[in-house]
């Protein structure tokens, strides 16, 4: 007779067989461990199915303890809500550990005692010095921290292929595009300038239960956000991007997702809009940023004010990797400079007021003083957004020091 075994059944029959077999207790190891569930999210009735069945079947790990070794489970995320870990009380969460933190990396020493000959060839391959290479693989792919005494870890898979293919690249962020992710930070009306300056306890950072209102957790948990810092008389950690892989992969898919893109290539518009920066056309680039604005979704008009920050955010910091944009906000504005090789703007934008109050506001402050000894172009831009209209009303311009 032929009998159909329940998943855990078998995982539990597979181990004692092992341990009984060879007389020696049996290493568990499992990857992804919460993929079933990630995958669930947004699907009750499923994702309680998953649990079910995966806490049931990691049980098995508590009731085999006396064949196990040990056992590493690792994802992504950590389901503390009814989680499928309830039943085990042997488990330790090592994720924020000094000691563990650089487990699943690559290191600046073993960087540089394992790679040599690897970076030598990626610098002939690309044309460069040892030292630029090495100065560029740490802007790209390096960052990480696991804890807040942590020194740096390189992203394996990045280097890795970069390594293979002597060229530098997206590697990892290219595995698999983030839409979850954005629908998540979309849905919980997050603001987007946060990513570089965001902050949280270690307990929320292990938890993904708050998601649908706290996109933080799963952001740092999938690896986009990493530990920057810690104080330690709040106890809360600083997140922010880890490297220059994630941060210009992430915005660039963020893009066309709260702007709209005219030509619907959202690299080609891009590279516009720098080019016309870089050259000094103002009324074109403009011309272009009041496009990305173009059809606002009607239902935003309750959030347009930070639906504006945010695709700002994204034109922005898109636009900082070709030149040097600086911007800050306070009370809801806006302060943009951006400096190119030939020019510099200094930008300030108003909601529902007027371009030219904008215009006023740079030089009753003398937010263009401190570039007056520049040989540089120096133009002051005053850009009003309108609610009824959804889009840039006006924007006036004022050269410096003409």
């Amino acid at each position: 007779m032929r009998f159909l075994w329940a998943p855990e059944e078998r995982f539990a029959y597979l181990i004692e067989k092992i341990s009984r077999t060879t007389s020696k207790n049996v290493v568990v190891l499992v990857d992804k461990y919460d993929k079933p569930m990630l995958q669930a999210i947004g699907n009750e009735t499923l994702l309680c199915n998953y649990r079910n069945t995966l806490k049931a079947f990691y049980g098995v790990l508590k009731t085999c303890d006396k064949y196990l070794r040990f056992a590493l489970l690792t994802g992504v995320t950590k389901f503390s809500k009814v989680s499928v870990f309830s039943d085990l009380n042997n488990l330790e969460d090592i994720s924020l550990q000094a000691m563990y933190n650089n487990l699943c990396g690559i290191t600046e020493k073993e960087l540089s005692e394992v790679f040599a000959e690897d970076i030598q060839l990626l610098a002939d391959n690309n044309t460069q010095t040892y030292a630029e290479t090495c100065h560029q693989l740490k802007e790209w792919y390096d960052g990480y921290h696991f804890a807040y005494r942590s020194e740096d870890i390189y992203n394996p898979f990045s280097l890795l292929n970069a390594m293979k293919s002597r060229e530098f690249g997206s590697y990892w962020f290219e595995t698999g595009t983030p839409t979850f992710l954005v629908e998540l930070i979309k849905h919980s009306k997050y603001n987007l300038q946060r990513l570089t300056e965001e902050i949280a306890t270690a307990d929320s950072l292990g938890s993904i239960d708050t998601m649908e209102t706290n996109p933080v957790p799963i952001l740092y948990q999938s690896g986009y956000l990493t530990i920057k810092g810690y104080d330690k008389e709040f106890k809360v950690y600083k997140l922010g991007f880890p490297n220059k892989e994630v941060a210009e992969g992430f915005t660039r898919f963020l893009l066309p997702c709260y702007a709209y893109m005219p030509s619907g290539n959202p690299s080609f518009e891009l590279m516009c809009f720098v080019k016309e920066v870089r050259d000094g056309k103002i009324d074109a680039f403009m011309k272009r940023l009041q496009s990305f604005f173009t059809d606002t979704p009607y239902e935003l008009i309750r959030d347009l004010e930070l639906h504006y920050q945010n695709v700002l955010f994204i034109i922005f910091k898109l636009l900082g990797f070709y030149t040097q944009a600086e911007y800050h906000t306070s009370e809801g504005r806006i302060d943009l400079i951006v400096k190119t090789a030939q020019y510099i703007y200094v930008m300030e934008f108003k909601l529902d007021g007027s371009a030219e109050e904008a215009l006023k506001q740079i030089n009753d402050k003398q937010y263009a003083l401190p570039f007056a000894t520049d040989t540089r172009k120096v133009y002051k831009l005053g850009v009003n957004f309108s609610h009824r209209t959804r889009n840039i009303e006006k924007w006036v311009v004022e050269e410096a020091h003409s």
